[in-house]
């Protein structure tokens, strides 16, 4: 199988703000990826089922959520709008103070699927509030159109990053700052994940029955099976070599696990904060959860295209990677044959 790789790429890193450069002016491609232009610093995407819409967010400035399409590789503003008005669903949640600010600075996404082209979007939110904000995506017009109906506020010791829809209802969410993963209800409001302390988790799935947290482990460069509602909690782990940003489906029982690598720990911190990005790589692995082993399918140099890739999802025959630290693009791997 042949590598994605970049050809004749060159490091330039920006911290936060557009990319600059020759390359960066134009949407042309590098080698054999292609890109799709225009959100900056696109950190997480979330397909929507029997679409071609991808929903991306953004936490630049006052942060943003944005619609790709599939079809032409455009991009358009879904949230906030001049037009966004919120419903309050007091009923699922009623202790959210109240609609999201335009301040609310987009990270983690994830969407689950509903009946009559209605389906519920889970944000991660770090602006005026750390909080899951949960949308409408009403698929009904020609464009989707996004509708705030309430939030659950983090308790206070919590840093939210990724979430994922629980099959009964409510979700789950990583929390880097403590170390561990959450769950959310209406009627039990938050609860630690047993066997999650100390897990150091930052990217998260489930799996199709609810029995598995699928949890990227970004100090321990592994993707780590959890067990949910068994005792004891079973773990066990994969190696994948790389710090897992984001965890997502991939065809068939795959996940995309996806991030980064630095020659050490603290030159991811440097490429972020000081736009020094020499030897740092992003990376893709997929995991194969019958065999419960993972191949590199993306290594790709930091550079103006991609500065530090941190989601990956299957978009027909490519493979779609966001990032962080300014980048204006999603970049477009053609994805592995198999």
């Amino acid at each position: 199988m042949k590598t994605p790789t970049a050809i004749g790429a060159f490091t330039i890193c920006l911290v936060w703000l557009g990319a600059s450069g020759a390359h960066a002016q134009t949407c042309e491609p590098d080698g054999e990826v292609q890109f799709l232009c225009g959100p900056v610093s696109p950190e997480d995407l979330a397909p929507v089922p029997q679409s071609p819409w991808v929903v991306v967010s953004s936490m630049v400035d006052e942060g943003h959520l944005y619609l790709a399409d599939t079809r032409d590789h455009t991009t358009t503003v879904l949230f906030p709008t001049e037009t966004s008005r919120p419903r309050h669903d007091t009923g699922t949640y009623g202790a959210c103070p109240g609609p999201v600010s335009r301040q609310f600075r987009p990270h983690g996404l994830n969407l689950r699927p509903g009946d009559n082209g209605r389906h519920t979007l889970y944000v991660v939110g770090h602006g005026d509030r750390e909080a899951i904000e949960v949308f409408e995506l009403d698929m009904d017009g020609a464009v989707p159109t996004l509708t705030w109906v309430g939030c659950a506020v983090a308790p206070e010791a919590l840093g939210l990053n990724s979430v994922v829809a629980l099959p009964e209802g409510g979700f789950a969410a990583t929390s880097p700052r403590t170390g561990d993963v959450w769950e959310w209800s209406t009627d039990t409001e938050w609860s630690r994940v047993p066997g999650s302390e100390d897990i150091g988790p930052n990217g998260l799935e489930i799996s199709r029955d609810g029995q598995w947290f699928y949890v990227g482990g970004y100090g321990s460069q592994s993707l780590i099976r959890l067990s949910r509602g068994r005792t004891p909690v079973h773990t066990d782990a994969v190696e994948v070599g790389f710090h897992i940003d984001n965890v997502r489906w991939g065809p068939g029982e795959t996940l995309f696990a996806a991030g980064h690598l630095g020659p050490t720990r603290a030159a991811i911190g440097e490429c972020i904060g000081q736009g020094r990005c020499d030897g740092v790589t992003s990376r893709v692995a997929q995991i194969d959860l019958q065999t419960f082993t993972a191949e590199e399918i993306v290594r790709y140099p930091s550079n103006d295209f991609l500065i530090l890739g941190t989601v990956a999802i299957q978009v027909g025959d490519e493979i779609w990677v966001g990032g962080v630290a300014g980048g204006d693009r999603i970049a477009r791997f053609p994805a592995p044959s198999r």
